[in-house]
């Protein structure tokens, strides 16, 4: 008889929601296309079947693009919009701002980013008032021509649907375009409780990246565009990126699985709910600075030194000092359980003492 204790339990990471797993039905979804052949390059009836499915999600006959990368989706459907004398506002705590390696400035031929700042990651209305007329019509500087927005921010801010409408309102006013990068889209969804039709196209977004991969899709991102004028240039973009997937079945799968009997909306559900049982635990104990009550599945707060340092040691995963002297992310995933949380509330209060 096996009389060996069961190996102690890996403690979960909260660096990053892409660091949890795939969901089951997903891969379950890859492995039953994997059977037989299909036509290549998106011409198959699974990828078909997801354009079909992600239009009647929006409520509306969208473009739909499957790709690989969050930043493929953002750098491709922004180059859509600009041209290389112009510009792309955005926060300056934006994704495509400071973890994208250039991919913007690159797909688009050398479109410019301009930093608009805000509180909370969020673009202040009048700061954008500002910046979308800057020089406008000036030879000699970039023109401001597409704003983008980030659905739930990096600090986990959500923007509520009467802020998109504002700020999607005065980038129209001066004549540019909205794009919205949606890597955590399903977590700003829930927590709004609004549907997708609003949360994008009408307030205002002309091409949307539709994110998956945090939230439990492997390798499967989308582009959504709203206008069809815009189509023919996404498609060749797609296909001169490198994104344009010869086995695409495989993404389709992923996404179709992803949309079925509102996985996605589930997930986000419950990665917002750890965020939220995570923060009123931390809340609630001394030695801890909460720097924000969660509205996704992000949370920042400021802990003592020797703090962060012991859970690092007991193996525990998350970013630290980007922000400040104390000041962590944790990131929660759909894959988190209640006991996960607890479990690293205890080791904090052990660390704490």
């Amino acid at each position: 008889m096996d009389t060996s204790a069961d190996p102690a339990p890996s403690n979960p990471a909260f660096l990053s929601d892409n660091m949890a797993g795939a969901s089951p039905e997903m891969v379950r979804a890859v492995a039953d296309a994997a059977a037989g052949q299909a036509p290549p390059y998106g011409r198959d009836p699974l990828t078909e079947a997801v354009r079909h499915r992600l239009s009647a999600v929006f409520e509306r006959k969208a473009s739909v693009f499957l790709v690989n990368t969050g930043s493929a989706a953002n750098a491709l459907g922004l180059a859509a919009l600009t041209r290389p004398w112009s510009g792309v506002l955005c926060h300056p705590a934006s994704h495509i701002n400071n973890s994208e390696c250039g991919a913007p400035e690159f797909f688009t031929d050398g479109a410019k980013l301009l930093a608009v700042p805000g509180d909370d990651s969020k673009i202040d209305p009048d700061a954008l008032e500002r910046a979308a007329r800057h020089r406008a019509g000036d030879v000699h500087s970039v023109q401001p021509s597409v704003l983008s927005i980030s659905q739930a921010t990096e600090s986990g801010s959500v923007y509520t649907l009467g802020e998109i409408h504002r700020l999607a309102g005065i980038a129209k006013d001066a004549g540019l375009r909205v794009h919205m990068d949606g890597a955590r889209f399903a977590n700003a969804l829930e927590h709004l409780g609004a549907t997708p039709a609003e949360m994008s196209w009408k307030a205002g977004v002309d091409v949307l990246s539709f994110g998956a991969t945090k939230n439990g899709a492997m390798t499967a991102e989308a582009i959504v565009c709203f206008d069809p004028a815009l189509t023919d240039e996404l498609t060749f973009r797609v296909k001169r990126a490198g994104q344009l997937a010869s086995k695409m079945r495989f993404q389709a799968a992923q996404m179709q699985a992803y949309l079925t009997d509102d996985l996605w909306l589930r997930n986000a559900r419950r990665a917002n709910a750890m965020a939220a049982r995570l923060g009123d635990g931390l809340k609630a104990m001394a030695g801890t600075d909460l720097l924000a009550a969660p509205q996704a599945n992000i949370i920042f707060c400021r802990l003592p030194e020797r703090t962060i340092d012991g859970l690092l040691a007991e193996g525990y995963t998350f970013y630290r000092g980007r922000w400040g002297p104390g000041v962590v992310r944790l990131v929660t995933a759909f894959s988190h359980t209640p006991d996960d949380i607890d479990r690293f509330l205890d080791a904090l209060r052990r660390h704490a003492r």
